[in-house]
């Protein structure tokens, strides 16, 4: 986990998960000394730099974290896993096969990266799914990430003052974050809704597959459950000025709603808007 990424989540209610791990959720979500959501994040990626910095460098965990965030709508306990291992192994799974096989060994030697393939391979023959709770995107928020949400859904913390459109419910929040959260079955419609609206006007550009993507990954969890879009330490690369004015779901929204009513010009607009937004955020990537 990079300390500047956002992330896209999924909080299954507990009933989603077997007996065993139900109980364990439900103790976990008991005890005192589990991570709560304000150093969360903190946590997560000081488990990570101790990972890479140590000797030699560690791709992935030796075990599951058993840490999740926790989300509760009154009587109802909302849990998503944190799955670093799984997640590890999935994102060198994806280093390994992006970049030039001696180039890697600069960053991973050949014994430990095989072995981390190794220990993947055998996990994956005893595991029917891989499917994991939470994405992660590094220096943006991908454009098909704002679908499934609505403007009046953002809860958005500047230091010690708050400003949310829509209260929503929320263990205790960072002193500075942008989240969305919203039901299930409302991502679903609206990402079903804006894949007819793509195909329908556009046809079959890189944003269709795109949103189809987030699509088939709802589609993998438990109908009640909760979805949420978290800008991370995105939000340290932006002042209070500019988070206040992201009104990137809203845009996105409307540039969708726009093309289904035939108004090219302010759908291409909103659109536009979104994505010199974020281009000039990742642009920071780069920056000295």
């Amino acid at each position: 986990m990079l300390p500047y990424a956002a992330y896209l989540r999924v909080y299954e209610p507990l009933t989603a998960f077997t007996p065993q791990d139900r109980a364990r959720w439900a103790r976990y979500a008991e005890s005192r000394d589990r991570p709560r959501r304000a150093g969360a994040l903190e946590v997560e990626h000081g488990e990570s730099v101790r990972r890479l910095l140590s000797v030699p460098p560690l791709p992935a965990p030796e075990r599951e974290s058993p840490n999740a965030y926790l989300r509760r709508v009154e009587d109802t306990l909302y849990v998503c896993p944190w799955q670093s291992r799984l997640r590890s192994w999935l994102a060198f799974t994806t280093f390994r096969g992006s970049v030039p096989v001696k180039l890697a060994h600069r960053f991973v030697p050949q014994a430990i990266a095989e072995q981390t393939a190794d220990d993947f391979d055998r996990f994956k023959r005893g595991e029917p799914s891989l499917r994991t709770h939470i994405r992660t995107s590094t220096w943006q928020v991908p454009t098909s990430w704002f679908v499934p949400f609505d403007s009046a859904e953002r809860w958005l913390v500047l230091g010690a003052e708050e400003s949310a459109e829509h209260a929503a419910p929320t263990t205790t929040a960072p002193p500075r974050n942008m989240l969305y959260v919203t039901s299930m079955a409302q991502a679903r419609r609206r990402v079903a809704r804006a894949l007819v609206v793509i195909r329908r006007h556009v046809g079959q550009v890189s944003t269709l597959g795109e949103v189809e993507e987030v699509g088939r990954w709802l589609e993998e969890f438990h109908p009640h459950s909760l979805v949420e879009l978290d800008y991370g330490g995105l939000v340290h690369l932006m002042d209070d000025q500019t988070l206040q004015g992201d009104q990137s779901v809203a845009e996105v929204s409307t540039a969708l709603a726009s093309l289904d009513k035939g108004q090219e010009e302010l759908a291409y607009a909103m659109y536009q808007r979104v994505i010199l937004r974020w281009r000039s955020v990742k642009a920071l990537e780069t920056a000295n």
